[in-house]
């Protein structure tokens, strides 16, 4: 299994975090390796929405399709993504987005595991870079959103 974890202050609100993370259909538009995203449905349950999503992941050879459940608790501040179906044996991510002075401290941690050992042993070797380079693009994405807004 592997495994990252990192907070970060961001000079954004935590509902502005959410609603960024919570756009899944925009994950191509500026996250690394994400050739596609896809919403299936959008279900109302109480005081959550869920959504079934597939994202399509490229890097260099390798390109797979899996879907995923993401449970949206804007009450909570909180995004939690659990996988459906495709390559991996089990990968699972909690956003949480707390308010800050000045902003918010956004929490993201993730895991997962391929099926395949090759696949694994190779995510191992770039996989804390690529976290990073995620995170990163959710940060930057937030700049271009909110900081050119009037």
């Amino acid at each position: 299994m592997t495994s990252h974890s990192e907070t970060r202050f961001l000079p954004y609100t935590p509902q502005q975090m959410f609603d960024l993370v919570a756009d899944v259909a925009s994950y191509p538009k500026f996250l690394p390796w994400t050739a596609a995203a896809r919403i299936r449905s959008v279900t109302d349950e109480g005081d959550a929405q869920v959504m079934l999503a597939d994202l399509v992941v490229s890097f260099k050879v390798f390109r797979e399709s899996f879907g995923s459940r993401v449970v949206l608790r804007p009450a909570q501040q909180r995004i939690e993504t659990a996988y459906i179906d495709g390559p991996f044996r089990h990968l699972n991510s909690v956003w949480t987005f707390a308010k800050a002075d000045g902003g918010s401290d956004v929490h993201f941690e993730v895991d997962f595991e391929f099926r395949n050992r090759l696949l694994q042993g190779a995510a191992g070797l770039f996989f804390h870079e690529a976290m990073t380079r995620v995170v990163a693009a959710f940060e930057g994405r937030a700049k271009t959103l909110y900081d050119s807004a009037p």
